[in-house]
């Protein structure tokens, strides 16, 4: 009766983790042999690496990845100038610490999404909050906040990402609306967050697609100060015959 006791009031307490641990020992003849530090060391054990799982399942399903994608499962094989030193570099999470952003461009096809998601995937199982997003969403939630009275919580979510993946960037020329509001998000992370852009232009294209030459200025200064550059190349991998059938032959 006591053991149920001590189970339920686990539960309630959300120990989830410990009260498993408990039951398994209760359950199990092998940990009698055990003294009962080594026995409480098991069940705390069991309680954190359960609390970290929970942590890591928020942080991804926050995070919105387009793909299932993480850095182990890279095509490294596709001719694109993909350098495996500087990916496997990026993927200790360095850059995110020290808040430093990342450019990923090259033409469609090539997997720069997919390479976006497994970025932020890494992200997240190294405890920080990341979050992927396609721009013309990201300007579209920006113009909704905007209008119904949500728009400083929007901005001030975003910038509390520690990294901010933003896809299919300067798809085509902004809009006044949108140059403002995409100004507002980058002022607010400079420095302080790391932003990751994914697109198809290079960035001696981008002034003219941003539009006002202030703040395209003003823009391209806060992504591309301190910004970690993989610039990819090549046919796109949809079109290679045996190119492998991942999520990374999407874009």
């Amino acid at each position: 009766m006591l053991r149920q006791q001590t189970i339920e009031k686990m539960n309630a307490m959300k120990l989830y983790g410990l009260c498993e641990s408990f039951e398994q020992q209760l359950n199990s003849s092998e940990y009698a042999e055990l003294d009962f530090e080594e026995r409480v060391g098991l069940m705390v054990d069991a309680e954190f690496t359960a609390r970290e799982q929970r942590k890591l399942s928020r942080r991804l399903r926050g995070a919105k990845l387009r793909y299932p994608a993480s850095l182990e499962d890279v095509n490294y094989r596709a001719p694109r100038g993909l350098n495996r030193q500087q990916v496997l570099s990026l993927g200790q999470c360095g850059w995110v610490a020290q808040h430093h952003n990342l450019l990923i461009t090259g033409p469609t096809g090539i997997g720069k999404s997919f390479l976006a998601c497994a970025f932020v995937e890494r992200a997240c199982r190294s405890g920080f909050n990341a979050s992927y997003v396609r721009a013309p969403r990201l300007v579209h939630e920006l113009a909704v906040a905007r209008g119904d009275g949500s728009y400083s919580r929007l901005l001030t979510k975003l910038a509390k990402l520690d990294v901010l993946a933003i896809d299919d960037w300067l798809l085509h020329p902004l809009k006044e609306s949108e140059r403002r509001d995409l100004m507002e998000v980058i002022e607010d992370r400079a420095e302080r967050g790391s932003t990751l852009i994914a697109t198809q232009l290079p960035v001696k294209d981008w002034h003219g697609l941003i539009g006002d030459p202030n703040q395209a200025d003003a823009i391209c200064d806060r992504l591309l100060h301190r910004a970690h550059r993989i610039a990819l190349k090549g046919a796109s991998l949809r079109k290679t015959k045996d190119a492998p059938k991942t999520p990374e032959n999407g874009e």
